[in-house]
């Protein structure tokens, strides 16, 4: 009991709770092995590789090869767009956060992406991919008021560095504030890593199906997500999650 009225009284929203993240993150994980394995050998959870590959095909004078990167930035760029308009239309349209339709359109799209065959166009899943990683990754910004990503890992990775040269600084002091956010960056990376891990193994086991198993972590967030909506936090609809 105590222990509930201390996670009510801290402000946060349960989209905003680190175990969410942490979830989110392992299936950025999974997506993450799931494009580079079986879908062309890229990773999709981020732009700046496609941007490069612009820049190199536009400095070759390939044209084509250039346009095609736009594709991949332009899903990319589609998905913040669409997940920056809609969480307002969304809590005044239905009982629900665009939190929690975003986890439901997750679960929908990549239930589909398991019929589509090996043998289909690649551009199918890793634009679809670019489209949910953007909308995540600008939908869920911040864990507990600490900035974090859930879709890739160099930020934590930063951050990790940044910790350890803090704890070599306070080596010899009682001032160990910075602790806190060092554990947090880095069960991040480690999540994300783990997502990663299991990736891998499904794909080798379960070929084109192997995204499917990013449906039971994205179904463990979106029961928890309707629960908050309908019930616990019915009467803070009007509250928005720390970043937005």
């Amino acid at each position: 009991m105590r222990r509930e009225k201390k996670a009510n009284a801290s402000g946060f929203l349960m989209c905003e709770r680190i175990w969410i993240y942490h979830i989110l993150i392992v299936v950025a994980g999974i997506f993450g092995a799931y494009t580079y394995l079986l879908r062309g050998n890229v990773f999709c959870n981020a732009q700046t590789g496609n941007v490069v590959l612009m820049g190199m095909a536009l400095g070759s004078g390939e044209w084509g090869k250039a346009g095609y990167y736009l594709i991949p930035v332009f899903a990319y760029l589609l998905g913040a767009f669409v997940s920056e308009l809609l969480p307002n239309s969304v809590k005044h349209h239905l009982p629900i956060r665009w939190d929690t339709l975003l986890i439901a359109i997750e679960i929908l799209t990549v239930f589909a992406l398991g019929f589509v065959p090996l043998t289909a166009p690649v551009q199918i899943a890793q634009v679809t991919i670019n489209l949910l990683a953007s909308m995540q990754y600008n939908t869920f910004r911040q864990a507990e008021g600490v900035p974090v990503a859930t879709t890739f890992v160099t930020n934590h990775i930063r951050q990790v560095g940044v910790g350890l040269a803090k704890e070599v600084e306070h080596f010899h002091s009682e001032d160990k504030g910075h602790r806190k956010k060092l554990r947090r960056h880095f069960a991040m990376l480690m999540y994300f890593l783990l997502g990663a891990v299991i990736g891998t193994v499904l794909c080798n086991l379960a070929a084109e199906k192997a995204i499917w198993g990013a449906m039971v972590p994205l179904a463990v967030v979106l029961g928890t997500f309707l629960y908050a909506d309908l019930i616990k936090e019915k009467d803070q609809m009007e509250q928005k999650p720390a970043g937005h």
